[in-house]
């Protein structure tokens, strides 16, 4: 709209002069921007190079080439500025300002009425009007100007040219800009002449700071060895001259007159500076120094085999990485037995060693913690030499240490004889055949020497497969894995079943008592000492459940009633903390003689516990008949691996592959049943006789089999059927895994009359795994409806799993808050924490983190 002056418009305008202004100098200031954005933006970069220096490294060709493109950029923007660039006039601020306002009032009070002025009434319409709008266009402000180009600069480089420019104001110098002048032909002779200035920088490893060598006034520099040195000479080209002797250059080498001068000190010698304000100086080069290691204690075996040995190292920087080299001492090894042929080429074990997460690694002392116990030169002398390489690159050795290898130590004899033939073994193939009679002698007799017949069928399948390896050439790969299930049998022969909280006991009580008899060192008995403890707790957490199943005189509190022997588990902890002091201090008869003592009350305890077992439940029946079933179905089963080895070895040796209590019916003791040779099978079926006889009745045999298992199908029906826990989810997954094991039970019948003794002994194998399953869920049923009885009458409190806390761990010991389980489970707990130490130092350094995370991270390292 344009506006038409009026003869009454100066006294509104000077009323309306200041806000009229302002917005005039928005207009401008937006139209300018508008057309001059590309001529601030080049001013911007071009100054925020200079002050941050970036002439000083570049070329003088290259500074002087950007400096007329940023000229010529800046005249073109100007000039397509100026052309486009309008200067706001009065009347425009005058619309822009009365479009702000409601009504347009400022153009209203320059209007005059072009009717009816001559009618009274219409004037005073009119001055009434006016009024109003005076009134409006007093309250007129300044309009806040348009400085959005996003439309005409869509890559914002506006933005980019201000932040640049805003970065240079932090962190250059406004002063570098004065400096360009300096690098114009001529200028720097005619200001100062020729001039230098150079920098020695140590390795960044050595955490020494840089030197500028314009400010040493001392003639000597000791610098360390690897130091860059960086000279840049200024003014007329050869004016000024390097010569050096610290480098060791040879061939090539840049013109000592070259404006920038750079090498690394690879010796002692002189650096001098030849020309106008020269210097000179005698450098000294700190050599770097090899890491310096030794062992600092004798190594140490823990209980389950884990080899302990203390070293120290020192370096004048720092130790990056070590690792340690374990070589076989050959010399020193008594050369008999499985150890009198020539052992296998084998490579030496190199194993890292543990380097300080946090901290300085100038000097520190660290602990090596392996486990060796698998390894073929376990228990056999070693030399041990310790290695160290610092941030340099060199390496230092530790002198070689001899010692014997850490090995797990078997209590068992019958254990320990098998880890010694899976030795042999490893040592060398050609023992293959004295590994396999030294086994077959062993297991001659298994009467009382396996605590189970699992453990004795391992063997014999070990056996077995070691013999017709052998046979037709023993490779390494299948070496190993028969090492492997060898290893596998000897732990399982020294642990046995460790939910078998009474035989586990007993082997700690064992162990201790050996150790003690050997002399072992403080740390194995400590730790043999926390296994008994372990084992008296599960042992007694068991017995106390037990007693409550059972209604036995036994309180939840685990003391026994006023009819037997008074004791708690805080009686036994006591006598096991007198044990261990009494160990500790050296007095190692009294020590065995209160683990008698503690022995004594155990067994005093089981018998007790035995002796309250009087009227059984309906749930413990039902448990004891499918153990029994359990138990005969193996039997049955492992006839019927018998029979299929001699049908692939008819001509075999008389008692190859038998076990404990072949033959037998079920309930017989071992011996029973049998004649004075090997035809007398009193008490076996005609097949049974006829098979051991060699003579023909095979199918006799079978079907004797297969009776037998149809008779034990029958029987686990009767006992479903008598199966307590009808209705609840526990009763009901017994009951079908009970149906599992009958339909299995009943494929092997079949299987068995078709003389199909793989796929019998296959369906076998499924009920026996459907039987367990089955008591499983039935021992679950009777906790549960314990549990309810227990609880019964208690209202709102939480259901959760006998003995644990409400996080699914094992409860602490006599009811105290926590857990005694080990929260870092595994093999080898002390490289899993080295790894988490590894995670939280790296997650540390990643800025991008959150504050609080950093923070959190940065207390764990210090804690660790």
């Amino acid at each position: 709209m344009a506006f038409r002056p009026g003869p009454g418009q100066d006294p509104v305008l000077t009323r309306l002069r200041l806000p009229l202004a302002v917005t005039r100098a928005g207009m401008a200031a937006e139209r300018a921007l508008r057309a001059f954005w590309p001529v601030f933006s080049i001013v911007m970069l071009a100054l925020a190079a200079l002050m941050m220096g970036l002439h000083d490294l570049l070329p003088v060709e290259v500074v002087w080439g950007g400096a007329v493109l940023a000229a010529l950029g800046a005249l073109v923007a100007a000039g397509w500025g100026a052309r486009r660039f309008r200067w706001p006039g009065r009347i425009e601020a005058l619309a822009r300002l009365d479009a702000s306002l409601p009504g347009r009032p400022i153009q209203a009070l320059m209007d005059n009425q072009a009717i009816g002025a001559d009618d009274a009434a219409s004037a005073a319409v009119w001055r009434a009007h006016q009024a109003l709008m005076a009134a409006r266009a007093a309250q007129a402000r300044a309009v806040r100007p348009d400085l959005r180009i996003a439309d005409r600069d869509p890559y914002a480089l506006r933005y980019v040219a201000a932040l640049a420019f805003a970065m240079a104001l932090v962190f250059g110098s406004v002063w570098r800009v004065g400096s360009v002048a300096d690098m114009a032909p001529g200028a720097a002779q005619a200001a100062v002449g020729p001039t230098w200035e150079g920098w020695a920088e140590p390795p960044r490893y050595t955490g020494l700071p840089t030197i500028y060598m314009a400010d040493v006034t001392a003639e000597t520099l000791s610098l360390p060895q690897g130091s860059r040195i960086t000279l840049r000479f200024y003014g007329e080209v050869g004016a000024l001259m390097l010569a050096e002797t610290v480098s060791g250059r040879v061939g090539e080498v840049p013109p000592a007159s070259d404006p920038v001068q750079d090498f690394t000190v690879a010796q002692s010698g002189e650096v001098r500076v030849e020309g106008p304000a020269g210097r000179a100086w005698s450098v000294f080069m700190l050599p770097d120094a090899a890491p310096e290691l030794r062992v600092t204690g004798a190594p140490q075996t823990g209980a389950m085999g884990e080899l302990t040995l203390p070293f120290m190292a020192t370096d004048d920087y720092g130790v990056e990485t070590g690792e340690a080299f374990l070589t076989l001492d050959l010399a020193t090894i008594e050369r008999r037995h499985g150890l009198a042929l020539d052992p296998e080429p084998r490579d030496d074990v190199t194993v890292p060693l543990p380097m300080p997460i946090a901290g300085n690694r100038v000097a520190f002392e660290e602990t090596l913690i392996e486990d060796f116990s698998k390894h073929p030169w376990a228990n056999l002398p070693v030399t041990v030499t310790l290695t160290a390489t610092d941030a340099a690159g060199n390496v230092g050795e530790a002198a070689p240490y001899a010692m014997r290898l850490a090995a797990r130590r078997f209590f068992d004899p019958l254990a320990a004889s098998v880890a010694e033939q899976r030795r042999d073994i490893l040592w060398n193939r050609d023992n293959a055949t004295r590994v396999a009679q030294v086994l077959r002698a062993v297991s001659h007799r298994p009467e009382g020497l396996f605590r189970s017949e699992t453990a004795y069928l391992r063997l014999r399948v070990i056996l077995r497969r070691l013999e017709t390896q052998t046979q037709i050439g023993l490779t390494g790969e299948v070496r190993d894995e028969i090492a492997e299930a060898l290893w596998d049998l000897a732990v399982l022969l020294e642990e046995g079943d460790l939910s078998d909280a009474l035989e586990r006991l007993r082997r700690a009580q064992e162990r201790l008592s050996q150790a003690m008899r050997d002399g072992a060192s403080d740390e194995e008995i400590a730790e043999l000492m926390q296994e008994l403890r372990e084992a008296t707790d599960e042992y007694l957490r068991q017995l106390s459940r037990q007693a409550q199943q059972n209604g036995d005189p036994m309180d939840p509190d685990g003391q026994m009633s006023e009819n037997s022997m008074q004791m708690t588990q805080d009686d036994l902890q006591r006598m096991m903390d007198r044990i261990q002091e009494l160990m500790e201090q050296g007095r190692m008869a009294e020590a065995q003689q209160a683990l008698q003592e503690l022995q004594q009350m155990m067994e005093n305890m089981r018998v007790t516990q035995g002796q309250g077992q009087g009227g059984q439940s309906e749930g413990q029946r039902a448990m004891e008949g499918l153990a029994e079933t359990l138990r005969n179905q193996q039997g049955l089963s492992d006839q019927a691996f018998r029979d299929l080895q001699d049908q692939f070895n008819p001509g075999g040796q008389p008692g190859e592959g038998q076990q404990p209590g072949q033959g037998q019916q079920p309930g017989q003791q071992p011996g029973q049943g049998q004649g004075q040779g090997q035809g007398q099978g009193e008490g076996q079926s005609p097949g049974d006789r006829q098979a051991q006889d060699g003579q023909p009745g095979q199918g006799v045999l079978e079907e004797s089999l297969a009776q037998r298992q149809r008779a034990l199908r029958d029987e686990l029906r009767r006992q479903q059927g008598q199966l307590p826990g009808q209705g609840t989810e526990e009763g009901d997954a017994a009951r079908d895994a009970l149906d599992r094991a009958g339909r299995a039970m009943e494929g092997a019948e079949d299987a068995l009359r078709e003389n199909d003794l793989a796929e019998a002994i296959d369906r076998q194998s499924d009920a026996m795994e459907a039987l367990r399953e089955g008591m499983r869920s039935l021992g679950e049923a009777m906790a549960q409806q314990q549990e309810g009885q227990t609880g019964q009458g208690t209202q709102g409190a939480d259901v959760q799993a006998p003995g644990r806390d409400p996080l699914g761990r094992n409860a602490g010991t006599n009811g105290s808050i926590g857990t005694d389980e080990g929260l870092l489970q595994g093999d080898d707990v002390y490289r899993r924490a080295r790894d988490l130490l590894d995670e939280i130092r790296r997650r540390s350094g990643e800025g991008e983190r959150p504050e609080i995370e950093l923070d959190y991270l940065k207390r764990l390292l210090e804690r660790f």
